[in-house]
């Protein structure tokens, strides 16, 4: 589907965009919006979903279409829902951004509390399983689509400590090729996104002046870090006909970070854990 409005390239088209209430998923919102997309943004929050909803506006203008549902990826009807939402302004669905995700405490293996290690992977994989069994329907009723998963560097980089984010981020990259392969003959795209260290609310709580954030920029040879609007760049372009022939790729936005290697984050595990866990003890 083409606009007639080569300013709003967009226009016409509708897609989801899950975690959509802050960080890199308001960034990607934002961006689909600014060229005409109607977009609905969803996750658990009612009231950060309102404020983000008001700042989109104020950004693109008060002529985009943004609506938002509250919904926990994780439960299926409220992903039904999510997409129900997302198709009322044009009656299709055109892609989605499975953004939504995150981490737990770090923590060796030996130390990790199983509940806690199932609560992240139900997060992010199961998360985003979710969005796609229930965006694939639409989406190939609107005779394509291109649905973005949200890797990270961790992904493809051993995080020591991360736990199940790392085992979760690898899992949507395998899930993103999969899926590729199993609906691309209904003309559906499926990419994911590695981004590295991305200044969002969530990495806000790393000091500056400490030694993991230090770890990141000597292990990154742009020796800085990313923006949020730069991995809504990269889901723009993926979601668009300009990448209409990439399918089952994994892209890093990470400032050349998966050149080298990941984070320490050694003095935050033994700080809540202490120095005996760290050394292989039992907790």
């Amino acid at each position: 589907m083409t606009s007639a409005n080569p300013s709003l390239p967009l226009a016409g088209r509708a897609y989801l965009v899950t975690g959509g209430g802050s960080g890199i998923g308001l960034a990607c919102a934002t961006r689909l919006a600014a060229d005409g997309a109607a977009v609905t943004i969803c996750g658990r929050s009612t009231a950060r979903l309102e404020e983000a909803v008001r700042k989109i506006l104020a950004d693109v203008g008060s002529g985009g279409d943004v609506r938002a549902v509250s919904a926990d990826i994780t439960v299926e009807t409220d992903v039904q829902r999510a997409v129900a939402v997302a198709m009322e302004a044009t009656g299709r669905l055109d892609g989605c951004v499975a953004n939504a995700g995150g981490g737990g405490v770090p923590a060796p293996y030996h130390a990790q509390d199983s509940v806690e290690f199932l609560r992240v992977l139900q997060l992010n994989l199961l998360g985003t399983m979710l969005c796609v069994k229930h965006t694939v329907g639409p989406m190939i009723a609107a005779g394509g689509g291109s649905f973005v998963g949200m890797s990270s560097v961790a992904g493809i980089l051993s995080h020591p400590y991360f736990g199940p984010y790392p085992v979760a981020k690898a899992g949507i990259e395998a899930m993103m090729r999969n899926a590729a392969d199993e609906y691309g003959r209904f003309k559906l795209r499926f990419n994911a996104i590695r981004p590295g260290f991305i200044s969002t609310e969530i990495m806000d709580g790393i000091p500056r002046d400490g030694a993991v954030y230090r770890s990141y920029l000597e292990n990154t040879p742009m020796a800085d870090v990313g923006r949020p609007e730069d991995v809504a760049h990269l889901a723009r372009f993926l979601l668009g006909d300009e990448a209409r022939w990439i399918t089952g790729q994994c892209i890093g936005v990470d400032g050349g970070h998966s050149l080298r290697r990941g984070p320490d984050f050694s003095s935050t595990a033994e700080m809540i854990h202490g120095p005996a866990v760290m050394a292989g003890g039992m907790p």
